[in-house]
């Protein structure tokens, strides 16, 4: 195959073929059932060949070849194809998620260091074939999936859960998203998140800092940033499992109000609560913030990683509802996501996150999100930056996922946990290239005269 400008592979049979999956689980089909071993090999040989790295790549039998331009340097993580179907389509697919997809039914796994596997993303294009390439690499394929025809149909009906598509973020679509992304098993989400199950990006004083202190001090720093006092009525908008609420009851003498589309979130938020001996001045409920009612409402709001499910075109009545439920000179924090580029476009990250996560998710870019809120008549007293501390956020959680694995299987499939794994791990990974942001800005209702802050951010830190 020289003459076609790539390497012959050199196969070697490992010791491990059949070997169990990470998850003890046997792969989905015996060794000796697929043909067409060296095909398959010659074939991921010429599709990742000019990628400027290397790394071993794994076939159904056991045997194992190194692909890409630099071969001498040491893999860092292995590629496993379970069967002829992923090799196909990876040259043949349409779908740029296909291999995703591979991941989470188990007929791809990754071996060795899942970062630097999810960074072959970022070398696709470099690894683009020419048309001439595509073409014999196409044909070659389908004589692959020719071999194995009588396996195919079976394979292909393995496919993870999606998302409801979200088009208009009508109500009823919001609920059924926040249903699919949250209401997947409230144990699930206590293997991995901190004690207070706090689902958002926390404030690290140091790198080494531990979680459960980095989630409390975030928590601090929106009371502190609201400047919550005895007393005020202070609404969480997508409150979660009661974290912030029972925080600010506990610790600053609020009145608190939350509100979550989630009925798993609610039922054991309000466990918490009355554990917590909060009953009294802490009420949550499973109610779509458009529906909160009264106007001059609420001393303080905040709104924790809610908005980036509101949809870019409601950003205008998110933000007028908070308007309307604030007191003249009330505080409003919100603590959001944000994209590099204007709008939600389509393209392999956001059809990722919209099929297998947040159906309703979409992003924008910090200056845009703040003009609405100015339109809105804000006056943006604060504006932080927090992207540092949601990678570390997220490299937390993967971590903890990993090493609850297996008794993650007790409450979600191997599927679900291989979405979350690949979505945390592709997002730490994302905020550390700034690809995507995260901010706290601070705003308040406008009226005569200033807004109740210091004159410094003294007070944010003593």
């Amino acid at each position: 195959m020289q003459n076609q400008g790539h390497t012959e592979p050199t196969l070697r049979t490992a010791s491990a073929a059949g070997a169990p999956m990470a998850n003890g689980q046997m792969p989905h089909s015996s060794v000796g059932t697929f043909r067409g071993a060296e095909l398959a090999a010659d074939l991921l040989s010429r599709l990742f060949r000019r990628l400027p790295l290397s790394f071993s790549v794994r076939l159904w039998n056991g045997a194992e070849l190194i692909v890409g331009a630099d071969a001498g340097t040491p893999s860092p993580f292995a590629l496993v194809f379970r069967n002829p179907e992923v090799v196909c389509s990876a040259v043949l697919g349409r779908d740029p998620l296909r291999l995703a997809e591979a991941y989470f039914r188990g007929d791809l796994d990754i071996e060795g260091d899942f970062f630097a596997a999810l960074a072959l993303k970022d070398h696709l294009e470099e690894a683009q074939m020419s048309v001439g390439e595509q073409i014999g690499a196409a044909a070659a394929a389908m004589r692959l999936r020719t071999l194995n025809a009588e396996r195919r149909r079976a394979q292909l009906q393995r496919t993870p859960s999606h998302g409801r598509a979200v088009k208009a973020h009508s109500k009823a679509e919001n609920r059924a998203a926040i249903e699919f992304h949250y209401d997947v098993s409230n144990d699930f989400y206590a293997l991995w998140l901190d004690e207070a199950m706090v689902y958002s990006c926390a404030y690290f004083e140091t790198p080494d800092t531990n979680l459960d202190t980095a989630q409390r001090a975030k928590l601090d720093h929106i009371c502190r940033k609201l400047m919550l006092r005895p007393g005020d009525r202070f609404l969480d908008i997508g409150c979660g499992w009661g974290a912030l609420v029972i925080h600010a009851a506990q610790r600053y003498g609020v009145q608190a109000h939350g509100v979550t589309l989630s009925a798993q979130q609610l039922k054991l938020a309000q466990e918490r609560i009355v554990q917590a001996g909060l009953a009294d001045r802490v009420h949550v409920e499973l109610l779509d913030y458009r529906d909160l009612p009264g106007d001059s409402v609420y001393d303080k709001v905040a709104s924790v990683g809610m908005f980036e499910h509101v949809g870019l075109k409601n950003l205008p009545v998110y933000f007028a509802t908070v308007q309307r439920l604030l007191k003249p000179h009330g505080l409003f924090l919100n603590h959001g996501i944000t994209h590099e580029s204007d709008g939600w476009r389509k393209c392999v990250s956001t059809e990722f996150i919209n099929r297998y996560v947040f159906p309703d998710g979409q992003l924008d870019k910090i200056s845009n999100i703040q003009t609405a809120m100015e339109t809105a008549h804000f006056e943006i007293a604060d504006v932080e930056a927090l992207r540092p501390h949601y990678a570390l956020t997220l490299r937390h959680w993967v971590a903890a996922l990993e090493r609850n694995h297996a008794r993650a299987l007790q409450f979600v499939s191997e599927a679900t946990y291989r979405v979350w794994r690949l979505y945390m791990a592709a997002c730490a990974l994302q905020f550390e290239a700034g690809d995507i942001g995260i901010y706290q800005v601070l705003a308040g209702k406008r009226a005569a005269g200033n807004l109740p802050l210091p004159l410094t951010r003294r007070h944010l830190y003593e």
